[in-house]
This record gives C-alpha cells, sequence and structure tokens, in this order.
C-alpha cells in the first residue's frame, strides 16, 4: 500500500517514543530522550520512507533507518545549540540549559553513536551502499557548519560559497535520507541519484526561503520574529547580493549598520529592509527558490516511475514550500 505522509510521521514519532534506552549512566541517555521528545516536523525520517514506498510497501522494515536519520538531525541541533549558546529549542529549553555544556557534548557524541547502530542496523546487502551514503553526509554537513562559522568573521563571502555551505550544512541531509530510502527500495542506481539531486535542490530552495522569511515574513506564520538575520549580520544570500549590487551611497548605508554595535533594533531592520527593497534584493532571492524549486520537481518526474506513485512525495515537499501542487 502506499502511504501518506501524515501516516509516516505518526509510525516515526511511535517508534522514536519506543525506542529503549536500558543502558546506564542514566546522565547520559537522559537528554538524548528529552531531545527527541521535543518534536518536530520528522522532515528526514518522512522523505526516507516516502522514497521507500515508491518501490516497496513494508516500510515498518526501514524504521530503524529513519530513527537512525532523525536521532543524528537531533545531534547535530543539539550541538549547534551548544555552539550558538541558545537557550531555547522548540520552545523548550536546550539540553546545556537543562543540564551543562560538558553533557551536551557527552550526550551528542552518544547520539552520533546511536544514529550509526540504528542506519547500520539493515540487511547485509545493503550495508555498504547505506553506510557509505551516511558516512559521507555527516562529513559534509560538519564540512558546512565550519564554513558557517568562519562566514561569520568574514566580509568577502561570495554567493557561490553561501550555497555551497548551505548545501552542506541543510540539503546534504535531506538528499541521504531520500537515497538511503530508494537504495533499500531497490530503486535503480539513476532513480537513487535522481531523488538525491531533488532533495539537493529542495533543500536549497527551503533555505532561501528561511532567508527570505527572515525578512518578509509574517511572524505569525514563521513562528519567530523577522530580522533576526539583519541584527546579527548574518552573510545570508540575501546580505551577500545586496552588498554585492548596491551603488556606493547603498553600500555605505550598508556597512554604517554592519560595523554598528549600538541601533534600536526596529530601525536596523527597517533600514536594511529598505536598503533590500531599493536594491531588488528580494526578488532576486524569490527568482533563485523558484529557479531551485522547478528543478527539483524536474528532477523528481524523471524518476522512473508513474506520476501517481510519486504524488505523496510531491505534495509534501510542495507542503513543506507553501505551494500548490
Amino acid at each position: 500500500m502506499s502511504y501518506s505522509a501524515t501516516q509516516l510521521l505518526d509510525k516515526v514519532n511511535a517508534y522514536l517514543s519506543t525506542m529503549p534506552y536500558v543502558r546506564e549512566p542514566k546522565g547520559l541517555y537522559a537528554p538524548i530522550e528529552y531531545v527527541l521528545s521535543l518534536g518536530g516536523k520528522r522532515i528526514r525520517p518522512v522523505l526516507m520512507l516516502l522514497s521507500y514506498n515508491l518501490y516497496k510497501e513494508n516500510v515498518d522494515s526501514i524504521l530503524s533507518q529513519a530513527a537512525g536519520i532523525e536521532t543524528y538531525h537531533n545531534y547535530t541541533l543539539l550541538h549547534d545549540d551548544l555552539m550558538d549558546r541558545a537557550d531555547m529549542r522548540r520552545n523548550k529549553p536546550t539540553v546545556h540549559k537543562v543540564w551543562d555544556e560538558n553533557t551536551a557534548i557527552l550526550s551528542g557524541d552518544a547520539m552520533l553513536v546511536l544514529a550509526y547502530q540504528l542506519i547500520a542496523d539493515c540487511p547485509e546487502g545493503y550495508l555498504k551502499k547505506v553506510m557509505d551514503v551516511y558516512s559521507r553526509t555527516a562529513l559534509e554537513i560538519c564540512e558546512g557548519q565550519q564554513w558557517d562559522m568562519e562566514f561569520e568573521t568574514r566580509n568577502d563571502v561570495t554567493v557561490s560559497e553561501y550555497i555551497e555551505m548551505i548545501r552542506l550544512k541543510t540539503s546534504v541531509l535531506l538528499s541521504a535520507a531520500l537515497k538511503i530510502g530508494a537504495i533499500m527500495g531497490d530503486a535503480s542506481e539513476e532513480d537513487a541519484q535522481k531523488l538525491y539531486d531533488f532533495g539537493i535542490r529542495m533543500g536549497l530552495a527551503f533555505q532561501l526561503q528561511d532567508d527570505f522569511l527572515d525578512v518578509y515574513g509574517d511572524p505569525k506564520v514563521f513562528g519567530k520574529n523577522i530580522g533576526g538575520d539583519i541584527l546579527c549580520n548574518k552573510k545570508t544570500f540575501m546580505l551577500i547580493n545586496a552588498l554585492n549590487l548596491a551603488d556606493d551611497s547603498q553600500k555605505k548605508e550598508l556597512d554604517k549598520w554592519i560595523a554598528s554595535t549600538e541601533y534600536c533594533a526596529d530601525e536596523k531592520i527597517k533600514a536594511v529592509t529598505g536598503l533590500y527593497n531599493q536594491i531588488g534584493i528580494g526578488r532576486i532571492c524569490e527568482d533563485k527558490i523558484n529557479e531551485y524549486y522547478a528543478e527539483g520537481l524536474a528532477l523528481l518526474d524523471s524518476v522512473s516511475l508513474p506520476a501517481e506513485k510519486k504524488e505523496e512525495l510531491k505534495s509534501f515537499v510542495c507542503h513543506l514550500m507553501n505551494r500548490q501542487v
């Protein structure tokens, strides 16, 4: 049978809720249970199961791998929160706030090992291909995080460097989920690669949409206050393009706000947004989002299955992008 994304989400949550942590000490495993209990959209495991379900029906057989990819994703969030000194995650205190920084490091390390165990728990015939995808992805995400940290102190970040950073930090895990699902579903190598490439394009579109919404989104819909990237001078697609395309007076004004250490937050957001409007940055970003989105859908369309088989996966991704199918 073909499952809906909602049915697959229920399966993932049920599996995660019954994962036993019977080992000691509890101080190591309690933060892991806490992190995984915070919920979230479970996008990556659902993508894996949707990809698998394109080819096979028994999705329960790869719930271990789906749980593994979600455990790994939450491990990256745990360590990101620590590096960012973030206080909250999904409206709950972060692990290093509930416990302490050393616990966050060690429990995060244990999550990484648990993720490897869960993903490696597959038939031997799939093991090498699955672990090759996963291991490469885990390393690439570290590379993306390092680039992101280095960009904080650089003023010469290029658009292509930024796109590569978000490919590594965001897209590759979506792609890995899709490809692992396809591999375990016995998809052809060509289809598995197309699904991987589909995930890359959609991941880039997701992140650029996030950049766009941080400036132009409705806080009630976006789920957080807008302008955060502007206030911390984050090297986003928006800012990098603005610095590249600004005329002399606009560049001077942007540089002034970037260098300023004392300012009214609302005034800075309003001024920088006004400069983006003058330069046409919103349209440029929307055009790029649409380009990646169209490329992704074209890749999905080219996967060698009937269109109706791919409808649920397409619908799920379109919903994430707030698009009509």
